[in-house]
């Protein structure tokens, strides 16, 4: 397969954000109701609230403590949930919430309120683009040390402990600043395990803001004719972070083909790179 970058680019802003949810077992029977995304475009000193639903799905009392993380990612994969506000772009330092804590009666939930006070600047210098940080909701097992639930089984056991985890996140967008940037990376032809056809290929963002793309791939024969157009994953992106896409393309006979890739963030917010694919 040949690679035949060629990156196209009309300006625009767009801001979006980062949905993550993460889960490690289900022990502490606890969901959240709502958006596991808060959003909002605010400008420098101005301050903003909102709140998250913690919901209680079993018929015992639950206990949840929520905390605080950064949150970068990379599309090898790897995740880093650092510590709040130890990244460039963290908010983490501007989110105050309460409580930290809750006993949720059975079937019962409770509102988690929280404040976002957008500073006028940040170490010495203007506002601009996308901030964002991670707000934890874990389940406290009630065999774990720092569940106050009475125990259903005195006798001490050795094991692993589950617990069941979501992180909202909490994203500032900054009014009318900012930049939007995509870079193409690492693309190439995966072949599945029945023969199928994939086009693999990494996206980083590496502008100031964040968004939520569509992608899709159009392959053209060597006459110039359309064989067919694939859709891609609308992943939210943050500034520093990539993404995989992996494009099924079904149904495409062997061949040689002009692939347009094509990233809409929408209006006139559009990137693209062109490839030659040999199948």
């Amino acid at each position: 397969m040949t690679l035949l970058p060629n990156p196209l680019r009309r300006p625009g802003i767009l801001l979006a954000g980062l949905l993550i949810g993460l889960a490690s077992g289900a022990r502490a029977q606890i969901s959240i109701i709502g958006d596991l995304s808060q959003d909002r475009v605010a400008s420098p000193g101005e301050s903003y609230s909102g709140s998250v639903l913690v919901k209680n799905d079993s018929g015992e009392p639950q206990e949840v403590k929520l905390y605080q993380t950064d949150y970068l990612f990379s599309a090898d994969g790897t995740n880093d949930y650092a510590d709040p506000g130890s990244t460039p772009r963290s908010n983490a330092r501007w989110v105050s919430f309460s409580p930290s804590f809750l006993l949720l009666p059975p079937q019962g939930s409770v509102a988690v309120n929280f404040t976002v006070q957008v500073p006028g600047t940040l170490a010495g210098k203007g506002l601009s683009g996308t901030y964002w940080s991670m707000l934890m909701v874990e389940g406290v097992p009630r065999e774990s040390p720092e569940s106050s639930l009475p125990q259903k089984n005195k006798k001490a056991e050795m094991g692993v402990r589950q617990t069941l985890r979501y992180g909202i996140q909490i994203a500032t967008h900054i009014t009318g600043t900012g930049t939007r940037s995509i870079k193409f990376s690492q693309a190439k032809l995966v072949k599945g395990n029945r023969g199928e056809n994939f086009l693999q290929f990494d996206l980083e963002d590496d502008g100031t803001l964040g968004f939520r793309p569509e992608v899709s791939v159009e392959l053209f024969d060597g006459k110039g004719v359309s064989k067919g157009k694939f859709a891609g994953h609308s992943y939210r992106m943050y500034p520093g972070t990539s993404v995989r896409q992996l494009i099924d393309l079904k149904g495409i006979a062997p061949g040689s083909y002009k692939a347009l890739v094509v990233v809409d963030a929408g209006g006139d917010d559009v990137y693209g790179a062109q490839y030659t694919l040999d199948i």
